[in-house]
């Protein structure tokens, strides 16, 4: 957190690469030996997953994309890792994360843009109560960790159906995820494990929005 914070304050080049090494030990290699303890669990839930630790596989880079933002930090101050198929052409699939700032961190899994057509066919899955949905929605309602997020349609499009239901209906994005500022939580030993876990209680929520 220390080496975010001050690499985005200096915003310099020259001082990003005569730090590089606090780079690799406090940030990258870290971030390595959590991509590589988590990989048994992850491929549980899904063989197709990529595993790769390395940056641009599952672990995101440091430097911004600053073509198009107003913002010209060269650095960002936000890291994260993620669990996702590789992608086919501009076909992405829904995945799971773990991202963190000095600020908070959060994790969980979904889409990080669904498409309208992916979130049509997913509509359409729940209003025909495919099974895949209904074991997605208890999984996810017998569950005390995640809360589903995503942009909402400003008006109801679905008022005939259940609340339950308009939860999941009445968004343009969907993911599910768990956000904190309990940075003990995220500097224990065992946070591979617990993530593992936690992962794990979606694996049914994953798969729906994967049959989508």
């Amino acid at each position: 957190m220390n080496f975010l914070i001050e690499n985005r304050q200096e915003n310099s080049k020259d001082w990003f690469h005569e730090n590089r090494p606090a780079y690799t030990s406090d940030v990258l290699e870290p971030l390595t030996e959590l991509v590589e303890a988590l990989t048994p669990v992850m491929l549980d839930i899904d063989p197709h997953f990529e595993t790769n630790p390395r940056v641009d596989k599952t672990i995101s880079r440091i430097y911004r994309d600053t073509r198009f933002s107003r913002d010209k930090s060269l650095y960002r101050d936000v890291m994260w890792c993620g669990f996702q198929r590789p992608k086919i052409g501009k076909e992405s699939h829904p995945g799971f994360f773990l991202e963190f700032s000095p600020y908070r961190f959060r994790y969980g899994c979904g889409f990080y843009q669904a498409s309208t057509e992916k979130m049509r066919a997913i509509r359409e899955k729940i209003l025909d109560d495919s099974l895949s949905f209904l074991h997605a929605q208890s999984a996810f309602t017998n569950q005390s960790v995640f809360e589903m997020e995503g942009e909402t349609f400003k008006k109801i499009h679905y008022r005939d159906q259940p609340l339950e239901k308009q939860n999941w209906l009445e968004r343009r994005n969907i993911f599910f995820v768990h956000n904190s500022v309990d940075f003990p939580w995220l500097f224990a030993e065992d946070l591979a494990s617990k993530l593992g876990e936690n992962f794990t209680l979606l694996k049914p929520v994953y798969d729906f929005l994967l049959t989508a």
